[in-house]
């Protein structure tokens, strides 16, 4: 139910997007928006094993050639990689990864003009608060879990 109402409320940001799927897992949410028209999807996981699984799931979708998987830790990946127009956060819930993962996005700025960032949280998480350009579009609350839906403006 919820991976169906993210993609509800992102469906018009999808097709010929750069996407970026973090604390990939088994791909699910990249594999997704490719099968919605994405143009590509990175995978990134610090788990051997969830590598193994989301280039299973690549594989078996028949989307290998549109992806590129990394087994590294999301927070360095960021530092070396380039602007993305939806972002996808599904960090361990009991650490603080997805806030620190925010923060650090913002801070280099890796979402390109009017891109979308979408995270995955306990419902009673908090996210640190963003400043201009990027701002919180929305919360939705789905039993114990919250999607919070960010944004970046375009200053044109």
């Amino acid at each position: 139910m919820v991976k169906e109402s993210v993609f509800n409320m992102i469906q018009f940001n999808i097709e010929g997007s750069r996407v970026l799927d973090l604390f990939a897992g088994t791909g699910q949410l990249g594999i997704e928006a490719l099968s919605r028209g994405a143009k590509s999807a990175v995978f990134v996981d610090f788990n051997p094993e969830a590598i193994k699984l989301i280039r299973t799931n690549l594989e078996l979708c028949g989307f290998t050639g549109a992806a590129t998987v990394y087994a590294r830790d999301a927070l360095k990946y960021l530092k070396g990689s380039g602007q993305f127009d939806l972002i996808f956060i599904d960090a361990p819930y009991n650490t603080p990864l997805a806030g620190e993962t925010i923060q650090k996005i913002i801070e280099i700025d890796k979402l390109e003009k009017n891109g979308i960032i979408v995270c995955e949280t306990r419902a009673d998480s908090s996210l640190p608060a963003v400043s201009p350009p990027y701002y919180l579009l929305r919360e939705y609350r789905y039993g114990s879990v919250k999607i919070s839906r960010f944004s970046r403006e375009n200053e044109e």
